[in-house]
């Protein structure tokens, strides 16, 4: 055991703190633990995976005709 290489080089034990972790596509540096997951920052995150539209603002009112025997009883 006195002769085996260590499994970690010396020089990079003297690092302290989290790596540095870069954005995939623009190569900004990521500080978030979202961002640090992913590998991409937020701006480069929406751009990839845009939001969906929102299916709220796009209904609307349509004039139909009434279904046969639902109309009103005539007098």
């Amino acid at each position: 055991m006195g002769d085996e290489p260590l499994a970690i080089a010396i020089d990079s034990a003297e690092r302290t703190g989290p790596r540095r972790v870069y954005c995939r596509l623009c190569g900004r540096p990521l500080t978030g633990a979202d961002s640090r997951r992913t590998g991409l920052g937020p701006t480069c995150d929406a751009k990839l995976h845009p939001a969906p539209p929102d299916i709220r603002t796009r209904r609307h009112e349509v004039e139909q005709d009434t279904l046969p025997g639902l109309e009103p009883p005539a007098d």
